[in-house]
C-alpha cells in the first residue's frame, strides 16, 4: 500500500476529505509549517501523525526546505500531497520529489496562478471558474495537469461564495487524483506528460451563463 504524506498551513479541509475518502492509501503522517494550523486536530482526531516544520525558524528558503525535505523523508512516502500548503518551494526539493509531490490549485491552470484566485475571476468577470490538481514541478502552478473541475461564476458571487463552491470541487478531484496514484492508474510517462489508460472523458458542455 502506497505511503502519502499531507503538507497543509491551515484548516486543512482537502486534507480531511483525503482522510474521509478510504483511500487505498495510508496517510502516514500530516506536516504543517504552522504549529496553529487547525488541521493538525484534525489529523490527530484521525490518529495519523503530525509533525511542524516552522517556516519561521530558518533564515533562508533553502534551509527550510531542507529540514522540511528530512522530516518528509523520515516517513518514507510514495506521494507528497500539498493540500493547502502556503510556501513556494525551492527547485531543489521540487527536484527531490519530482513525479511524487501533487498540489491542489484553486483555479483553472493555467488561468490565475499564484494567490487570490477568486478575486482575480470575479474582477475580470470570467464566466467560468475552478481548480486544479496537477504535478508540481519548478515552475510555479505550471506543472502537468491530473485533474479540474468547473464551476458556473454566478452573477451575485462574492469571492467568499466562489470560494466555497470551488473547495468543495477541490474534495472531490483530490480524491480522485490520489485514488488514481494510489492505483496505478496515472504516471509521467518519459516525456513528463500525463499518462493513463483509465481516463474517462466526460462529453457534456459546461457554458455559463446558460443558452436561451
Amino acid at each position: 500500500m502506497k505511503r502519502i504524506v499531507i503538507l497543509i498551513s491551515g484548516h486543512g479541509s482537502n486534507m480531511q476529505a483525503l482522510l474521509e475518502a478510504k483511500l487505498p492509501c495510508q496517510v502516514v503522517a500530516v506536516i504543517s509549517n504552522r504549529s496553529d494550523a487547525q488541521g493538525l486536530k484534525i489529523a490527530r482526531a484521525h490518529h495519523v501523525t503530525t509533525a511542524v516544520v516552522s517556516h519561521r525558524d530558518f533564515a533562508e528558503r533553502e534551509s527550510f526546505d531542507a529540514a522540511l525535505s528530512k522530516e518528509i523523508d523520515s516517513f518514507q512516502p510514495d506521494l507528497v500531497v500539498l493540500a493547502g500548503f502556503m510556501r513556494i518551494l525551492t527547485n531543489g526539493f521540487v527536484e527531490h520529489y519530482a513525479g511524487r509531490l501533487i498540489n491542489i490549485h484553486p483555479s483553472l491552470l493555467p488561468a490565475y496562478a499564484g494567490v487570490n484566485t477568486h478575486e482575480r475571476a470575479l474582477r475580470d468577470g470570467v464566466k467560468i471558474h475552478g481548480c486544479t490538481v496537477h504535478f508540481v514541478t519548478s515552475d510555479l502552478d505550471n506543472g502537468p495537469i491530473i485533474i479540474q473541475a468547473a464551476v458556473p461564476v454566478l452573477i451575485n458571487d462574492s469571492p467568499a461564495s466562489l470560494a466555497a463552491r470551488v473547495l468543495h470541487e477541490e474534495h472531490r478531484v483530490l480524491q480522485q487524483a490520489v485514488r488514481w496514484l494510489c492505483n496505478k492508474q496515472l504516471w509521467l510517462d518519459e516525456l513528463g506528460r500525463i499518462a493513463s489508460d483509465h481516463f474517462e472523458q466526460v462529453g457534456a458542455t459546461l457554458i455559463s451563463p446558460g443558452l436561451d
